[in-house]
């Protein structure tokens, strides 16, 4: 029998609930909010989502992150963002616009 891995959306949901944030599900994104912030979380492409939004989490496989990093640096939408490399055993980098590298977790 082969490895059944997470899907990326519920390890998002994982790693937001881990850092305190109330998660719900909206359609097929995520929506975590802590304090005064929200945030939403997708696996989708930048393209494909819509920009309504002051906060937006795209979440990637590892090896799709920073592709998708340089997607948005691309379209600079009017939206902050940051992208989330997730790896197959649940570590996560965040890849801030700014930083040329991701921060560790």
């Amino acid at each position: 029998m082969g490895v059944l891995s997470t899907p990326l959306i519920d390890e998002a949901r994982a790693i937001f609930s881990g850092l305190g944030y109330e998660v719900e599900a909206v359609g097929n994104e995520l929506r975590a909010e802590r304090k005064w912030r929200i945030v939403y979380v997708t696996t989708e492409g930048p393209g494909t989502v819509p920009d309504d939004v002051d906060l937006r989490c795209f979440v990637a496989d590892t090896d799709r992150a920073p592709e998708v990093r340089d997607e948005l640096l691309g379209l600079a939408p009017d939206y902050d963002w940051a992208v989330m490399s997730v790896g197959d055993d649940g570590d996560y980098e965040v890849l801030h616009p700014e930083a040329s590298e991701g921060l560790p977790s």
